[in-house]
């Protein structure tokens, strides 16, 4: 026998850089995951194989935070491995790449598949948690936010405490999945970079930034009520609002402005950047199969590596 869990991977509908001012971000969790298979067997330590689908490198690039996320998760829910050994199998149709949350989605799949291989009968707060723990190796303090997009699914609406209380974390079921598609840009920017840069932009015309904010204080408010009560072309509109936004704070850029672009001119409600910017992802709403089709079709037939998956899932 073994032990088996998953975690969905996770994307920023609402919010990114504005958040780290207090305002608030709603993210979701993707249909798409990470498994996870634990088998304990003689010996002391573990063993690591790492099945997962990857753009070029990532994994690599991550090796050495996720050691010590896997060491994390494993203290956090007891498991001495100086008395036991453990074989640890990744896997999923989640792809290793930034922004997706991909490193939660694995915390989360390893936390359930201990606490199946061990009976421990955690719940999903503890198993939170737990991924919490796991996400401190690869991000030093994480928000929170990815980790409880991918335990509980659904919608989560975050807001990150400036005094360094707990952040504020809903989690909102909707009526029903909706079809996404993500597209990448082939492009990577340091995320201390972009937000050093939003930062100086803020501090040089702090009254010019603090509008940009209120425009967006909007834009989150009603994002949220269009999403609760599925009035999907207004999420899609507010979205290229956000879009509007994150160009206005200088986050995006000319390729990722024309995938945007050519997403909404096939029809989806709503385009924009998501995560760090100046490079990563787009994601454009995309309700029902044969819309979702077109504009992954026109993404990937000029060029941009792109994913169909579910939100709100």
């Amino acid at each position: 026998m073994a032990g088996m869990g998953s975690g969905y991977g996770k994307t920023i509908l609402f919010g990114e850089h504005f958040v780290v001012y207090g305002v608030p971000a709603l993210a979701s969790a993707i249909g798409d995951t990470t498994t996870c298979i634990v088998e304990s067997k003689d010996g002391t330590g573990y063993e690591l194989n790492d099945d997962r689908p990857e753009v070029p490198g990532y994994k690599e690039k991550k090796f050495d935070d996720q050691k010590i996320s896997i060491k994390n998760v494993l203290n956090f829910m007891g498991v001495n491995l100086n008395e036991k050994a453990l074989k640890i199998t990744l896997g999923g149709e989640l792809v290793c790449a930034s922004g997706v949350g991909a490193s939660a989605a694995s915390c989360v799949s390893l936390a359930r598949a201990v606490n199946d291989e061990f009976n421990l009968g955690w719940d999903d707060e503890k198993i939170n948690a737990a991924a919490y723990e796991g996400e401190k190796g690869y991000h030093g303090t994480p928000s929170g936010i990815d980790n409880t997009a991918s335990t509980f699914g659904g919608l989560v609406y975050f807001i990150r405490n400036l005094e360094g209380g707990p952040n504020t974390i809903e989690t909102i079921k909707p009526e029903k999945p909706i079809e996404l598609v993500i597209a990448s840009s082939g492009m990577t920017a340091s995320t201390t970079v972009v937000v050093g840069d939003v930062r100086k932009k803020k501090e040089e015309d702090p009254e010019w930034f603090e509008g940009v904010v209120k425009d967006y204080e909007k834009v989150i408010k009603e994002g949220r009520k269009a999403l609760e009560t599925m009035e999907l072309e207004r999420v899609g509109q507010l979205m290229n609002k956000n879009h509007e936004l994150l160009q206005q704070i200088t986050v995006s850029n000319d390729v990722l402005d024309n995938m945007v672009k050519l997403a909404r001119d096939n029809g989806a409600l709503g385009a924009k950047v998501t995560g760090t910017g100046r490079g990563g992802n787009i994601i454009a709403l995309t309700p029902g199969a044969e819309l979702q089709d077109k504009v992954y079709n026109a993404l990937t037939d000029a060029g941009h590596p792109a994913w169909k998956t579910l939100i709100g899932i």
